[in-house]
């Protein structure tokens, strides 16, 4: 695998590390692809803080992807190779300045490929928030498990789990949270735990399974990382911060999309929950943007499995 992983990257036309200053914080990142003249992807991952399924560390790892597309990884800064104390003074907006300033700096070093924004979860708020704040050289985007409104506490995710095998104890629980008017910072991190254990919120039990060792696998022994650039990917400069975990839990996407005027597609898993594919298929439907495509794959959860990663590069691929 090192030996294959070697070869790739020194056939590659395009792969090494850069430092950029990104909201007035340097930050290391890895641009990688076969050929100079593809389409550069720059991908926003999950979290806030968790770079999967594409990291720094990810160089010379993913030749499907590359062959077609130049990936630009970035571990946002307080994790992974740009591991820092997130303090509640950070925002979203800090996060979408960051993106901001590197779309600058990819584009300074590709003037005259084509610039796609592709973010999951979390990072759907930052690819959405940044193309329509800023005027960004951003050709088309694309997200997978597209936040919008009303996440965690709400009645599908509350029915889901009282459908579930969760135990009486762990019910009892949830019956309070239900009842409350707000909710706490734990309440949020002990549902999304419940869904991830109890039901395909993320991940659907008939799907093909994600490939997480290898990629794992290939992070750990990555040409990039340091020991405590992989251990950062889990434990990090998010733990102590709980201003971007209320940002999400109260965050209202819906009138950012009016604002849309490149091409958007959103790609759902059809058990997601978590970003509810139901909420978002109806909002798209009734959406007069004519930018935006919502594409449902099946058999799919909040996490991206075998199939929707093949899924997930053909859109990439599309030029």
């Amino acid at each position: 695998m090192k030996k294959r992983r070697k070869q790739i990257i020194k056939e590659n036309e395009v792969s090494g590390i850069g430092k950029f200053m990104l909201g007035g914080f340097p930050q290391m990142v890895a641009i990688d692809g076969k050929k100079k003249s593809n389409p550069v992807v720059i991908f926003l991952h999950g979290g806030p803080g968790s770079p999967f399924p594409f990291s720094v560390g990810c160089r010379g790892l993913f030749p499907e992807i590359t062959e077609s597309v130049t990936m630009v990884y970035w571990d946002q800064l307080g994790c992974g190779i740009n591991n820092y104390p997130i303090s509640d003074h950070f925002s979203i907006h800090h996060f979408t300045d960051m993106t901001r300033n590197l779309i600058t700096e990819i584009k300074c070093l590709f003037p005259e490929n084509q610039i796609i924004l592709f973010g999951v979860s979390w990072g759907s708020i930052l690819a959405l928030k940044t193309i329509t704040s800023f005027p960004v050289p951003v050709d088309r985007c694309v997200t997978y498990g597209q936040i919008l409104c009303d996440i965690t506490f709400n009645e599908e995710v509350y029915q889901a789990l009282e459908a579930s095998s969760m135990p009486a104890r762990q019910r009892e629980k949830l019956a309070l949270i239900r009842q409350q008017d707000s909710h706490s910072i734990q309440d949020g991190k002990t549902i999304m735990r419940w869904l991830q254990k109890y039901t395909e919120a993320y991940q659907c039990k008939s799907g093909a399974k994600t490939p997480i060792g290898s990629v794992l696998g290939g992070m750990l022994t990555s040409p990039d990382y340091y020991l405590s650039d992989f251990m950062a990917l889990f434990i990090n400069g998010y733990a102590r911060n709980t201003s971007l975990l209320e940002e999400l839990f109260t965050i209202d996407l819906r009138e950012d999309f009016d604002k849309v005027s490149i091409p958007y597609t959103i790609l759902q898993g059809s058990t997601d929950i978590v970003a509810s594919t139901a909420k978002i298929k109806d909002f798209t439907a009734q959406q007069q943007n004519p930018h935006i495509t919502c594409k449902i794959i099946e058999n799919c959860g909040h996490i991206p499995d075998a199939r929707g990663m093949e899924i997930i590069c053909q859109e990439l691929s599309l030029h």
